[in-house]
């Protein structure tokens, strides 16, 4: 039942996103996501895929857990975690998992995740994942941004190592960029609004951007 409650949560989130759920989206969060990042390169200095850790808010995680059985009550395994982890980045699959690469200015895809697992910690639920890209690319500039169009998910990374180059040639720079903080505009922002359709990709105003240079 827990897996289904957590499909349904973001199978909203992307409805939201697509419009599909306009009429009746609101202008805030309703999962808050505190995330760090890893971009990965292989040994020729090209870059392969991004590692993400996400964390969900206490609230949501708990939600998520109902209905999970434990051998020992409060303390939930990996392995317990298993169905839970694969219906979650199946699920964030349609949406392209709130992560959006371009090479040089050119957008980049992704394959299926791996390596992927939920753990329970701290009273919340934190899902790491790899996501390889199709084709492993060398560019002088790379953009990643991690967000959610619809603005149903809100991702704020954290404030300590938020994002890693693992494997980066040594000349490589990164930057990170936090969104503004919009959160009166959003309060402001009615369903009307969501209604026309301007803001369908209202979110992108609160991308969180990592820019990598390659000389």
């Amino acid at each position: 039942m827990a897996m289904h409650r957590l499909l349904g949560l973001l199978l909203l989130a992307g409805a939201f996103a697509l419009g599909a759920g306009a009429g009746a989206a609101q202008a805030h969060p309703h999962v808050w996501i505190t995330a760090t990042s890893e971009l990965i390169y292989a040994p020729d200095g090209s870059i392969t895929g991004v590692r993400h850790a996400w964390t969900f808010d206490d609230m949501f995680s708990t939600y998520a857990l109902q209905g999970i059985e434990t051998k020992t009550k409060g303390v939930y395994s990996r392995e317990e975690l298993g169905p839970l982890a694969q219906t979650n980045v199946e699920s964030l699959k349609e949406f392209g998992f709130f992560t959006f690469a371009k090479a040089d200015g050119k957008k980049e895809k992704f394959q299926e995740p791996v390596d992927y697992f939920l753990e329970y910690k701290d009273a919340a639920l934190t899902l790491h994942f790899t996501l390889p890209l199709k084709t492993a690319v060398k560019p002088k500039e790379l953009a990643v941004e991690v967000f959610d169009p619809a603005f149903f998910i809100d991702f704020k990374f954290a404030a300590k190592d938020p994002v890693k180059l693992v494997g980066a040639p040594a000349a490589c720079q990164m930057k990170f960029q936090r969104p503004n903080d919009g959160t009166a505009n959003a309060q402001k922002l009615g369903e009307q609004n969501f209604m026309s359709g301007e803001n369908s990709n209202y979110g992108a105003m609160f991308a969180n951007k990592i820019m990598v240079d390659c000389p």
